[in-house]
């Protein structure tokens, strides 16, 4: 039981930390492919330092370490009560030694367990096999990338692209839609698993599974191969690119199942996932516990450690012009920053994810935020013996979901900038510019470079939220980000987006039989 728990965190710990090789290579093959200069390349630049970072820090490669899934075979006869024991320990332990975020809600009062553990977290998924090993697989995957599955039920009708009936060219529909309509919310570049018939559950867990395979592997369903080559193929036209600033890379992987359905039922399920695509597996001896072997180990490892060191030597040389930013900021700074300005952020910011924006909008703030930043970011975090917190990763969430809150929030209390990953909607776009604000779009998934850019914790206000949603005051240098709103009302996410439907459109027309 012991060697068995020392396998259980350690593929915990890894998993978290470091990337597989096929991610890697992908993401390698995706900075080759963008014209140097631009946003795109900017972020997978940030994206390489941090996947770099992580290995080196033996930390989280984001800080959203998302719900725990683990898919586990097992030989006839070995105790399946006696692992699920055993995982529950070794992620109360992974998570007070900063390699998970205490991510366990309560759904009806809200509480953090603190342990990642609750009903039905972590996810443990079992199957019986006449093999001799147990294998044991687990994906981190994160809410941002998370809130952007979505299913389609056939025939529908589909946005830019017109009536998706029961058949393979209703479905290559669905699945291009899918990736429209996720942006850069979910962190792209990203990675989708396709789950094609089952019902309104079984038909997420097939397209969730599909996420469990190789990015090298090929379906050996040929109408299926066919269709993952076509939407990797012109997914990639779409234009959103990296963190949806525009780019040649959307996706990075699109892996199609099949199963059986009954005859009312069509249903197209997309698991999304995020750049940050990190799921590995190990064999395991069902007689000792320990590891016989490591899984998704095929092909070349990259390492981004090299490229590393030239991008530091050159940004050390570098006479690009970013703007300085440091709280409490003038109106009349903020109007000067458009759409596109790269931004470095001295001095001090506030996180403030949904339970913050909630208490806010129907109490006083903690603290003084005229002139303020907002962080969207649940951080990892961890305590010392001397009480002093340390941030172990600290990448934006998804900003989106204070749509409702934030234009008021800045109004109230003077806040002239929010930063976070995918942008805002029209409400947000309209308070900064009457208020005088700005969007700053950090990469998502970055969550060790920007830990880097913390230089101390001053503070925390309302802990009772947990601590991904805690009120922390952190010290900041040269923390790196771009205007995607500004307060003139443009809005570089409404552009894309507007731009990808018009693309979206040109794949109407019928390519299956």
């Amino acid at each position: 039981m012991n060697k068995l728990y020392e396998s259980m965190y350690d593929l915990i710990v890894e998993t978290s930390t470091k990337l597989p090789k096929d991610v890697r290579r992908a993401i390698a093959k995706a900075k080759l492919g963008e014209s140097a200069g631009t946003r795109a390349a900017m972020s997978l630049a940030t994206i390489t330092n941090n996947i770099s970072m992580a290995d080196e820090n033996v930390s989280p490669i984001c800080q959203d370490t998302g719900l725990p899934t683990f898919k586990i075979k097992t030989p006839v006869g070995v105790n399946q009560l006696e692992i699920k024991k055993v995982i529950k320990d070794a992620i109360v332990q992974a998570t007070k030694d900063g390699k998970l975020r205490p991510n366990s809600v309560d759904s009806l009062t809200g509480a953090n367990s603190g342990d990642n553990l609750g009903d039905g977290v972590p996810v443990i998924k079992f199957e019986q096999w006449e093999k001799d090993y147990i294998d044991a697989r687990l994906i981190l995957k994160g809410g941002g990338c998370e809130n952007k599955n979505i299913q389609y039920s056939l025939p529908c009708e589909l946005e830019g692209l017109g009536r998706a009936g029961r058949d393979l060219d209703g479905i290559r529909k669905c699945v291009m839609h899918s990736v429209y309509q996720a942006q850069g919310q979910g962190c792209s570049a990203g990675v989708i698993g396709v789950g094609i018939g089952g019902d309104r559950t079984s038909g997420y867990e097939l397209a969730k599974e599909q996420l469990f395979r190789s990015l090298d592997d090929e379906n050996t369903v040929p109408d299926l191969k066919e269709l993952e080559e076509y939407v990797m193929e012109n997914a990639n036209k779409l234009g959103i690119g990296t963190m949806g600033f525009g780019g040649e890379t959307t996706l990075l992987g699109c892996k199609v199942g099949v199963a059986h359905r009954i005859p009312a039922s069509f249903f197209v399920s997309v698991a999304y996932n995020c750049w940050a695509y990190r799921r590995l597996g190990v064999k395991i001896s069902p007689e000792t516990g320990e590891i016989n072997e490591w899984l998704y180990q095929e092909g070349e490892m990259i390492d981004f450690s090299k490229e590393l060191a030239e991008q530091e030597e050159v940004a050390a040389t570098s006479e690009a012009t970013e703007i300085v930013l440091e709280a409490p900021i003038t109106e009349e700074k903020i109007r000067s920053l458009k759409v596109g300005d790269v931004v470095r952020i001295n001095g001090r910011m506030y996180t403030g994810r949904d339970a913050i924006h909630k208490h806010l909008s129907d109490n006083d703030a903690p603290v003084d935020l005229d002139g303020q930043i907002i962080y969207h970011c649940g951080p990892v975090m961890l305590k010392d013996d001397a009480g002093n917190w340390h941030v172990k990763a600290a990448g934006p969430t998804t900003s989106i979901r204070e749509e409702p809150y934030q234009g008021d929030i800045m109004k109230k209390f003077g806040i002239r900038a929010v930063m976070g990953k995918g942008g805002m909607g029209a409400k947000t776009l309209k308070a900064l510019e009457e208020h005088g604000g700005v969007y700053l779009n950090a990469i998502g998934g970055a969550a060790q470079y920007y830990a880097d850019c913390i230089k101390g914790v001053d503070g925390v206000d309302l802990m009772e939220f947990g601590i991904p949603e805690a009120m922390w005051h952190l010290n900041v240098e040269g923390f790196t980000a771009v205007v995607t709103m500004d307060s003139h009302g443009n809005s570089l996410h409404a552009d894309v987006e507007k731009s990808s439907l018009e693309k979206l459109a040109q794949f109407k027309d019928r390519v299956f039989n």
